[in-house]
Formats: structure tokens, sequence, C-alpha cells
């Protein structure tokens, strides 16, 4: 774990347009939170909002937490919660949770009693007409019921974090693309990859030129996989991929050996990447990615300083940055067009599995 936290601090907020404490505004932004189900079946511990979202609000009740999350106690009250590693900013101080929706209004309580001050919406047509922006977290969906959960904040220009996957599949991630341009709502969507400490360093590297033309992205993900589990989490290395290399992807291969599920991302104008669902590892660190550059060779994990929890804390936190900074400027972070390749790659990789790794174009699922 790192002793002090002021040079990430530092690091963090370079080049960010993030606020300071005494900068923050009269009236704090007024973010509404709303968890997707699974199938029908609420999230009452939903990490993307439980973890991804907590730097949003000012108060965390450790206690209470303890008491309705007793597995998430020690990673917030050592790492999350702790003054030693807020990064100068967190929690934010111009940002508050006011309301909470879940479809099943019996799985709500917990969340406000762990963040005092948030209510409980009845409706998602009463909260919009109360918040600023809408977070909307799934940890572990399908994407499924994710437009009607942001299609009412969306068709009041809210800005919007939905979560990946971001549809069900590509006619739905494109419907609700679509209908947040036609309503002029802010919209911030991918996997929280693209917000990894190693990552934001690779993305200057790539940047800088210093070692040539990046050329080549191996993204792996630590598991033992599934097709099922690819069509949730093999939106992460896919997501790398994209990150790094851009849209412009032409078709997909999908390999599967046992429990290991191997891709291959092919462009037209770019040498190919892969993507390794299911990856035997050495020691637990989620993932690693490798850049292969024209002069270099760069390989990151999510840990910092050999810490994961404090690796998974930055990205947590660089999401939750990110999407304020979208609320506040309405800028969109993440181009429309990677969304909408993530979604057909991950699809089209499917088709690829269930016919012999066949080297599906993205076309066939663009529809």
């Amino acid at each position: 774990m790192l002793k002090s936290t002021a040079a990430m601090g530092a690091l963090a907020l370079t080049g960010a347009g993030l606020l300071r404490a005494a900068e923050a505004p009269a009236k704090p932004l007024r973010i509404g939170v709303v968890s997707a189900a699974i199938k029908g079946k609420p999230q009452p511990r939903n990490g993307h909002i439980w973890h991804f979202a907590q730097g949003l609000h000012p108060v965390c009740d450790l206690d209470a937490l303890k008491k309705h999350y007793p597995y998430g106690h020690k990673l917030f009250s050592n790492v999350l919660r702790n003054p030693k590693f807020n990064f100068d900013t967190l929690p934010f101080p111009d940002t508050r949770i006011t309301h909470y929706y879940d479809a099943d209004p019996a799985v709500v309580v917990p969340f406000t009693e762990v963040f005092p001050g948030v209510q409980v919406a009845r409706s998602l047509d009463e909260m919009v007409k109360e918040v600023d922006a809408i977070w909307m977290g799934d940890a572990s969906g399908l994407g499924e019921d994710h437009f009607d959960l942001v299609a009412p904040g969306l068709a009041k220009g809210l800005p919007t974090f939905c979560d990946k996957p971001i549809g069900g599949d590509v006619a739905g991630t494109r419907k609700i693309l679509e209908f947040a341009r036609k309503h002029n709502a802010p919209l911030m969507s991918s996997s929280c990859w693209r917000y990894e400490y190693g990552m934001e360093a690779a993305l200057r590297m790539r940047d800088s030129g210093e070692f040539g033309q990046l050329e080549h992205v191996s993204a792996r993900l630590f598991s033992r996989s599934s097709l099922p589990g690819w069509m949730i989490y093999g939106q992460h290395p896919v997501w790398a991929v994209v990150t790094l290399m851009g849209a412009g992807v032409e078709a997909v291969s999908l390999y599967e050996y046992k429990d290991t599920i191997h891709g291959m991302i092919t462009y037209a104008d770019r040498y190919p990447c892969h993507v390794w669902f299911g990856q035997p590892y050495e020691k637990f660190e989620y993932d690693r990615t490798d850049l292969y550059f024209k002069k270099k060779l760069h390989t990151f994990t999510p840990s910092i300083e050999g810490s994961f929890d404090y690796g998974y804390h930055y990205q947590m936190f660089r999401m939750a940055a990110t999407f304020r900074e979208m609320v506040r400027t309405r800028k969109e972070p993440v181009p429309h067009q990677e969304i909408l390749e993530v979604t057909a790659i991950v699809h089209a990789a499917a088709k690829s599995l269930t016919e012999k790794s066949r080297l599906v174009k993205l076309a066939e699922v663009m529809g």
C-alpha cells in the first residue's frame, strides 16, 4: 500500500479539470442512482453502485455498512473511505447522491442507511425531476433493462452514466445512443478498465509518440471462462483494445478450450489484437494488458505499488471523476462509435464461437 497519496492525488488531478474543495459551488450536483436487475432479480449489493459511486456522496456510515454489507466493510474502511487514500479529492466536494431507485423497493433501505441523506425514489419519473444527473449501475447483468432505466433521465437531457453492457444487444445499445442524441443528453458508458492507472499511462505513451506507433494490444482477464460469462465480463478486455486502438474493427474470431476463451480482433488498416478471458495466472490481479509499441513493450495490471485494492480504488475514482466532469461540462468522454463497436464485438465473438471460430465481420451483427 502507498505510504502517501499526495503525489498520486496531484497526478490524478493534472489536466482533469477537477474541482478542489475550496472551489466547490454553493449548490452541489444532485446525483440519482439507479440499480439494474439481473434477469428481473434485484442486485441488493450492486458493487457498481456501492463501490463505484460511493465517492459521489460525502458521508458513509461504516457501522451501518458493517451491518448491511459485512463483506465490503474491510475494503471501505481500509481503502475506499480511508482519508489517507483519497487522492486529495474524495469524497467529491460538490456532489451528493440524493435519490436511489430500484424496481424492487424491498432492497433499497440498506443503501440509504449506509449513505445518510439519500432518499428512496418511488419511481424514475419522480426521481428525474429532483436530480441533475443519473448513475445507472449494473455489476453482472446483461443490459436488457437498461433502456427503460435510463430513458426517463435522458428524455430530460440529464447527463447519464449507463453501465456496461450498455444494451442487451447491438440494437439495444444503438437505441440508447440514438435516444441520448435525440434529447441532447450527455451519455457515458465503458468498462472501468478504461480508467486504470496503467491504462492512463499507456494512453499518454501512445499519444506522445515517444515509442513509435502502437501496433498491437493483448488484453487478458484472469478467471475461468464460459460463453455466458463472456457476454458480461468479456466486455472488459474488448474495452481495453478499443480504448487503446480506437473504433474501426472489421471482424472477430473467438476460440474456446475447456475454461478459457481466446479472441482475435481484426482491423482493415491495423495489426490484429488479442483478448483473453480465462488466462491462467500466478497471482490474482484480475487483468493484465500488453501494449506492443514499435520501440517498446509496456505491460500493466490494476495494482498500484503491489496493492490490487488501491489500484481498484483508483480506477473507480477516475471513472466517477470522469462522470462528474461530464455532468459539469456536458462533454461526453467516450465516443459513441466505440461504445457501439464494443457491443458488436462481444456479440460477433459469441457468434464466432458457435460457428467453429469463424472470423465474423462486425457488419453481420451491426444490423
